[in-house]
């Protein structure tokens, strides 16, 4: 439970972290547009890069918050697909991880 305990902790702030990167990306994409068309041109190119990067936030946000809902749960560490033990490595380099290793790499896209 203690290492639960690590985990959420870094969780926590992992999901604190991204939801100021969030809020300064919206910032940014809400500034009124540049009126000189060169510079609006480069500044669109720009948002589209921190849209895409909002939205990978948006989705580790998803599965970090899933992972605290787990160890609310009591399912934490086990995979969401076939119930066996998480392996703990798998668990610290991703602590939001939802499958075990097998069934991780059956879900990859091709």
């Amino acid at each position: 439970m203690i290492v639960h305990k690590e985990i959420r902790r870094r969780l926590e702030e992992r999901l604190a972290t991204l939801s100021h990167e969030i809020s300064e990306i919206d910032h940014t994409l809400r500034e009124p547009d540049n009126p000189d068309v060169e510079e609006r041109a480069v500044e669109n190119e720009g948002h589209e890069v921190l849209e895409s990067l909002g939205n990978a936030a948006l989705g580790e946000i998803a599965q970090i918050e899933a992972a605290i809902k787990r160890m609310e749960l009591g399912t934490y560490g086990y995979c969401t697909s076939c119930g066996n033990d998480i392996d703990a490595l798998r668990l610290d380099a991703m602590p939001y991880a939802a499958n075990c290793i097998d069934c991780a790499a059956l879900n990859e896209p091709d």
